[in-house]
């Protein structure tokens, strides 16, 4: 046993941290002895444990635990990409969120971490043509964490979902890598349309908080969206782009406004 934990935190440096956290919490609060057992230390791997924590949060009188934990397992054991991507949007969480101060805070407390995760699960069922038990995994993950996430929607690793209250992403939206995004943020349709019809956002985007993004449009690499905009047009990388409706104000002035989340526009009577 040793030597598999040993093998373990070896080749899984994020899951072996996991742990020593866990371990400290318990020592630190042993109320939560019961919750980080279960959640983490009961488990050999973060993808076992974001099985686990998935089936509990999102299971129902509708769907049993035990289904929804079997169908994180098989798809966590089929689809390396998964645990790929987990482990790149928890260190997201850790390095740009203040409130974040050890790895396995998103696990067990943050809403937009876990909502995540259980979309990844809806995703790899729709790739897989389970197409209604993706749609039902979505719907709980609505109800439970209000964020609606189409599991057609492509998602990137290293992406960051702040307080993620309210977040709707549409069917044909595609998020890159590194993107971080506050709560009460759209990416949607601009009406009854088919087809491809939501934003392409880019790598290293940041979008404030309530920022709507509307329409097949495209935010280029390393942009900015300022809280509270309403993008109705393609916006070009490196740009900053506020206003209803949304009006180019400036350059990014940093290299990934994504990893820096400096949302402070320019004032202009400095320039």
């Amino acid at each position: 046993m040793a030597e598999t934990k040993k093998r373990i935190s070896t080749l899984d440096p994020v899951w072996d941290r996991i742990t020593r956290e866990g371990e400290e919490a318990i020592a630190a609060e042993p109320l939560l002895g019961g919750l980080v057992h279960s959640s983490l230390l009961h488990h050999p791997t973060l993808e076992r444990a974001l099985a686990y924590r998935m089936s509990l949060k999102l299971a129902s009188g509708e769907m049993s635990e035990q289904i929804l934990r079997e169908i994180g397992d098989e798809a966590y054991a089929a689809d390396p990409e998964l645990g790929a991507a987990a482990r790149a949007d928890l260190v997201a969480t850790f390095d740009r969120d203040p409130a974040c101060h050890r790895f396995l805070q998103p696990i067990l407390f943050f809403k937009g971490y876990q909502a995540i995760q259980a979309y990844r699960i809806g995703n790899w069922l729709w790739r897989q043509g389970r197409r209604d038990f993706a749609y039902f995994v979505q719907m709980r993950v609505s109800e439970t964490f209000g964020v609606d996430i189409h599991p057609a929607a492509r998602i990137g690793r290293g992406v960051m979902i702040d307080h993620a209250h309210s977040i709707v992403i549409g069917e044909t939206a595609v998020v890159g890598n590194d993107v971080s995004m506050l709560h009460s943020v759209t990416l949607g349709g601009t009406g009854k349309e088919d087809g491809d019809r939501h934003p392409k956002v880019g790598n290293g985007v940041l979008i404030g908080a309530g920022a709507k993004i509307l329409g097949n449009i495209t935010i280029g690499d390393c942009s900015r969206v300022a809280a509270g905009s309403v993008v109705l047009e393609p916006v070009a990388p490196k740009l900053t782009v506020a206003g209803v409706p949304a009006r180019v104000v400036g350059e990014v002035n940093c290299p990934q406004p994504s990893v820096s989340m400096d949302h402070m526009l320019a004032d202009p009577s400095s320039e």
